[in-house]
């Protein structure tokens, strides 16, 4: 599995990763008092490859390897504001259509020879 690392603790000891199948998030975590896993550390925007396993509730990232530093920097950033564009949509009200007694009003289309009058009626005021 590939991903981006979004979030990485100030202690080097955790981090979590977006993963590419777009699933939840995955969570790396130090296997020992070093930094996240045997002296890689991450920054946000990092470019991983590893394994991936499901504990519980719970997507965990094992044998992390970095594949490209700051490959994609913006990542978060770039979530959070879809994220914060989303729920906007979403408390925004949607209008609702005229009806005329429950029934929707349908507005006709003028047929070609109204438009033609009325275009007719148009250039000669002009």
């Amino acid at each position: 599995m590939f991903g981006i690392v979004l979030w990485r603790a100030a202690d080097d000891k955790t981090a979590v990763v977006w993963c590419e199948d777009h699933g939840d998030l995955a969570f790396l975590r130090s296997k020992s008092n070093g930094n996240v896993d045997d002296g890689l550390s991450l920054d946000p925007g990092d470019l991983l490859q590893f394994d991936l396993t499901e504990s519980e509730d719970m997507r965990l990232v094992e044998n992390p390897r970095l594949v490209a530093e700051d490959h994609y920097p913006s990542l978060a950033g770039r979530l959070m504001e879809a994220g914060n564009i989303r729920s906007t949509a979403a408390r925004k009200p949607h209008p609702t259509p005229p009806s005329d007694g429950g029934r929707p009003i349908v507005v006709p289309f003028p047929s070609p020879e109204e438009r033609d009058a009325k275009w007719r009626h148009k250039t000669k005021l002009s």
